[in-house]
């Protein structure tokens, strides 16, 4: 087995923060760049191609979270991709239309987004483009609700 021990970042965080945008401009915008975390956010329609470009050309090799957050009038998941090779974290933030919900899976570049994918999409009906296997990991597939939604009306029959 090989042990790959990182002594200092190939990369420090702004050069990382401006070779995605450089490469991505008009679909990356830079929110904050803090010790060891940069935080961006990435419009839907480029953002497999940005994902793609962290891990193969930035060494983004681990995706921690998949986190829905619904401000009633849009969605925003944050995705937690971590470069080990960087020694930092990526907040990864997609903006999403109420009423069209869908951004591109990432579970084919990162298999460990598969159950966090399926979970928002469970509880907050988000759809995962190009995942394996999208269907609901809490809820019975009959439901025809997302409990996290804001809007979920709580005491409702089922």
């Amino acid at each position: 087995m090989k042990v790959i021990i990182y002594d200092k970042p190939d990369k420090s965080e702004e050069e990382v923060a401006k070779a995605i945008q450089s490469k991505f401009p008009g679909t990356v915008e830079i929110v904050k760049i803090t010790p060891r975390n940069i935080i961006m956010k990435v419009k839907r329609e480029g953002f497999l191609d940005v994902c793609m470009y962290m891990k193969d050309e930035v060494s983004f090799e681990h995706n921690s979270c998949v986190t829905p957050v619904d401000y009633l009038d849009h969605f925003t998941v944050v995705y937690h991709i971590s470069s080990y090779a960087n020694h930092l974290m990526a907040e990864v933030l997609v903006d999403l239309p109420r009423d069209d919900p869908t951004v591109d899976s990432i579970t084919p570049l990162w298999g460990g987004a598969n159950w966090h994918e399926r979970e928002a999409f469970d509880l907050m009906g988000v759809i995962f483009k190009g995942h394996p296997d999208l269907r609901r990991i809490m809820l019975p597939e009959e439901y025809q609700f997302h409990p996290l939604r804001k809007d979920f009306q709580v005491g409702r029959r089922v």
